[in-house]
């Protein structure tokens, strides 16, 4: 390990490694980026971490952080950043927090489809990013395994046309929003444009089939995956080049659309799992200070039936969706303009309600709060 540096543990197609990356060389944090195949990963981060996961760093002095939010928090929280992923205004910091937890509740369905349903497309650029130090027996089980996970996202052949639906939409939204900001929310990037940034990047930035959609029907929203790699603010078609966030107001004339879709689609989802969460704890089977999952790696905790834009399919319900949605609901709890804004587009539901456990990051896994 150097030293010196901060290591980076991820590879370039890691949705969650895109994030974090980013972060690091926006802030102008000095990195060295090695892959998990590296002997260190598995002799000490493994076993620190008790699961093979990427992203994590390790500090020039030994220290290990997993995950991508609390990585960013840690640089965050020491005062490292340039820019602050984190708005002042309460109002703006919880619509940041909004793009946060739709990136993985939203999102990620999208990425996962655009990688794996189109592999005919594909295949040899993903086998070679897969194949880590040319290891193709590797790289074709570790892609048959996340194949396996497309029903589970909700992935299939009824909710197929309904994602691209999606995924364009949200290129048109996002295309109109970036003629008139740089960032989501402002001249600087938030929380939400590092949690968008690793699904439209990791995976839909650079996979062949999705990365052509991008450029010819989004070629802002393409030029935005570049600003966010840039190791500046990277403001050239902007007339204000000064870093910040905008106020609320200003943001919602161009905001207002993806609010719409956001609330369309992951409202009724994220409902149909919080039944399911309270009736996991009246069961008795969430206690604080107990992990959410049997074994670390283990990312559901069971099923339910819901549904993606008026479509049914059966999903797994994730621990780690609740932490996020804690955090939006824990960021509008102190912005009194927030509820005005998410009740004008359909997100009430999102913030008027109480998860009945915490679900809380404890010694790189989550745990019932």
């Amino acid at each position: 390990m150097d030293q010196t540096r901060l290591t980076l543990y991820g590879l370039p197609h890691s949705l969650y490694t895109a994030r974090v990356r980013a972060y690091l060389r926006k802030q102008g944090i000095a990195y060295v980026e090695v892959p998990p195949t590296d002997a260190r990963f598995a002799d000490v981060i493994v076993p620190a971490i008790g699961r093979g996961i990427i992203p994590v760093i390790e500090m020039p002095g030994g220290r290990i952080i997993q995950d991508s939010v609390d990585i960013i928090d840690h640089f965050e929280t020491a005062g490292a950043a340039k820019w602050s992923a984190y708005p002042a205004d309460p109002a703006v910091r919880a619509l940041a927090h909004l793009f946060e937890l739709y990136a993985v509740v939203g999102l990620t369905r999208h990425a996962m489809h655009y990688r794996w349903s189109y592999l005919e497309h594909q295949d040899a650029f993903l086998t070679r990013a897969f194949a880590v130090g040319g290891d193709e027996a590797r790289a074709q089980a570790t892609m048959g395994r996340m194949q396996s996970y497309l029903p589970m996202l909700g992935v299939n052949a009824d909710t197929i046309p309904a994602i691209e639906q999606s995924f364009h939409q949200l290129l048109e939204g996002l295309e109109a929003h970036f003629a008139r900001h740089p960032y989501l929310l402002g001249n600087q990037p938030s929380v939400g444009d590092y949690a968008l940034f690793g699904p439209l990047y990791g995976h839909m930035g650079r996979d062949p089939v999705p990365l052509a959609i991008m450029q010819a029907r989004a070629p802002r929203v393409f030029r935005w995956t570049e600003r966010m790699h840039a190791p500046d603010l990277d403001l050239v078609e902007f007339g204000d080049r000064t870093g910040g966030f905008a106020g609320a107001g200003k943001l919602l004339n161009t905001l207002g659309p993806l609010l719409d879709q956001i609330g369309e689609e992951i409202l009724p989802d994220l409902r149909d799992r919080l039944a399911f969460l309270r009736n996991y704890v009246a069961d008795g089977k969430a206690e604080p200070g107990m992990p959410v999952t049997a074994k670390p790696h283990q990312r559901i905790i069971g099923e339910v039936e819901t549904q993606f834009r008026g479509i049914p399919y059966r999903g797994g319900v994730q621990p780690y969706v609740f932490f996020l949605w804690q955090r939006l609901i824990d960021a509008a709890a102190v912005a009194p303009e927030a509820g005005g804004i998410f009740a004008k587009h359909g997100l009430a539901g999102l913030i008027e309600c109480e998860l009945p456990i915490r679900v809380e990051r404890r010694d790189h896994i989550e745990v019932w709060g």
